[in-house]
């Protein structure tokens, strides 16, 4: 008898998270979707339906998604932004958001940011700090999983694989990243993850308080709705 509400407990956890991915991702669909509903034409719907298959999106969920953003369904309102920052320790943020009221979420983010010794900074002000880039992250515990994961990559177009812990991480140009994914699944290899990125083109070390403060911030950015992806430059440890 007294497991049942810890049981139930964590499965409603587990239902409101998968809930807030869903979300998330459907935004994402509904967005790339605007440039043509034919995911074979394009890439940017491609991959977001990619990471909505990873995540167990039902098909109905992502064709309903889809023509929502074609104008099949009405007219879609969701607007893309892009907020830039700083965080405890003086850390570079960048926080994209897709979101129906942009006074609401510029609230929301302002106030997750002040609340944690930040504060939001005018466009342009942390951007140069980041390189847009397509990454993908595979496992390597299998035998010469690493030597084939570079090789196959560089030969697709990648610019560079760093391996280690157990990882290869596969970098390439956002013109690439198609190519060098199909060329690596073509291989036998899934990606752990698998996106185009802002990555920093230096790292930060931050340790003690302020480490755990940014990890907080981070915490309730992801938490807001609105907010689809959070990019920073701190080197924060496991």
């Amino acid at each position: 008898m007294g497991r049942g509400p810890s049981i139930e407990n964590r499965k409603n956890a587990e239902d409101a998270r998968r809930g807030k991915i869903f979300t998330k991702l459907i935004r994402e669909i509904t967005v790339a979707a605007r440039t043509g509903a034919d995911p074979a034409g394009n890439p940017r719907l491609r991959a977001a339906m990619d990471k909505a298959l990873v995540a167990n999106m039902p098909k109905d969920t992502m064709e309903r998604a889809i023509r929502r953003g074609s104008g099949a369904d009405g007219a879609d309102d969701m607007q893309e932004l892009r907020y830039e920052g700083y965080g405890p320790g003086g850390i570079a943020l960048i926080i994209d958001a897709m979101t129906d009221n942009p006074t609401r979420t510029v609230a929301e983010v302002r106030h997750a940011l002040t609340k944690h010794g930040g504060n939001l900074g005018t466009s342009g002000s942390v951007a140069f700090q980041f390189k847009r880039i397509g990454e993908l992250v595979f496992a390597t515990t299998a035998a010469g999983s690493e030597d084939r994961i570079l090789e196959v990559a560089i030969d697709a177009g990648a610019d560079d694989v760093v391996a280690g812990d157990g990882h290869s991480e596969v970098l390439c140009a956002p013109e690439q990243f198609e190519a060098v994914k199909a060329a690596l699944q073509a291989a036998g290899f899934a990606p752990l993850r698998a996106d185009i990125v802002m990555r920093p083109e230096n790292r930060t070390g931050v340790s003690g308080e302020a480490a755990e403060t940014l990890r907080d911030l981070l915490d309730w950015l992801d938490a807001l709705d609105d907010v689809q992806e959070v990019y920073h430059n701190a080197a924060l440890a496991e």
